[in-house]
């Protein structure tokens, strides 16, 4: 799965993820982006723009919010199958922009996890692939309407497998845009989305436990445990 990731690329480098892609003012540096919070996404129906989802997918027939936590991630081999995703899928992709993510490799001995941050080496911003849906809580007096997305998670790489037995579809600079395109066959896209991001493209590395708590948000995240012992910081 795909539980945490973060965003600090410059305005500048991200507006080169897709042609005509404008942002207006500087996007807040994030360095762990926890389930529930607000992601950036670039909409089918919007390709040009980049706009705030919430990071759980809340469907239009929810009954509640409560179901958006439970729904953070979406496996590419059952899109077509279950109904949470099949109609978002056809209908309703999108890109989620982020420039790391994380993960916890587990030591089945110790029954202890490890943190570690992954990354492409060149260190530009990247997208995974993402479903999203508008839901309107029908009980607000201003029948407020929440707009929520999914990252689509597949095998892992030959680097991840190290790691964990899942990881996020990346899509590469040139399926962006047929990832985003209304007319793409849906059939299609499973099959190209179910390979997996080239493991020699990315890097992957040990990092200090402070990730683990969500309510720590900056660049001590993704820095080495040896790094953090250096700085006197609690690791």
């Amino acid at each position: 799965m795909c539980g945490r990731f973060a965003l600090s690329a410059k305005t500048s480098q991200i507006e080169k993820l897709l042609p005509g892609l404008k942002i207006d003012g500087e996007i807040k540096p994030r360095y762990n982006i926890a389930p529930t919070q607000k992601v950036k996404v670039i909409l089918n129906t919007i390709p040009d723009k980049i706009v705030e989802a919430q990071w759980g997918l809340l469907p239009s027939w929810a009954k509640d919010k409560t179901l958006s936590s439970k729904m953070i991630n979406a496996r590419v081999e059952t899109l077509l199958e279950k109904p949470s995703f099949k109609n978002a899928f056809k209908k309703k992709r999108c890109l989620i922009i982020a420039d790391a993510f994380y993960e916890w490799k587990e030591d089945k001995q110790s029954k202890t996890k490890t943190p570690y941050l992954i990354k492409l080496k060149s260190g530009e911003p990247f997208t995974f692939a993402g479903l999203w849906d508008i839901w309107v809580d029908k009980e607000s007096s201003d029948k407020e309407e929440i707009l929520s997305t999914t990252i689509i998670t597949t095998e892992p790489n030959e680097l991840m497998a190290t790691i964990h037995n899942r990881m996020p579809v990346i899509i590469p600079e040139n399926l962006r845009e047929i990832w985003l395109d209304s007319n793409s066959d849906p059939l299609e896209l499973q099959k190209l989305i179910s390979v997996p991001y080239k493991s020699e493209e990315m890097i992957a590395y040990e990092i200090s436990k402070i990730v683990n708590n969500p309510a720590n948000d900056d660049i001590s995240c993704q820095l080495t445990r040896e790094t953090i012992i250096g700085s006197n910081k609690q690791c």
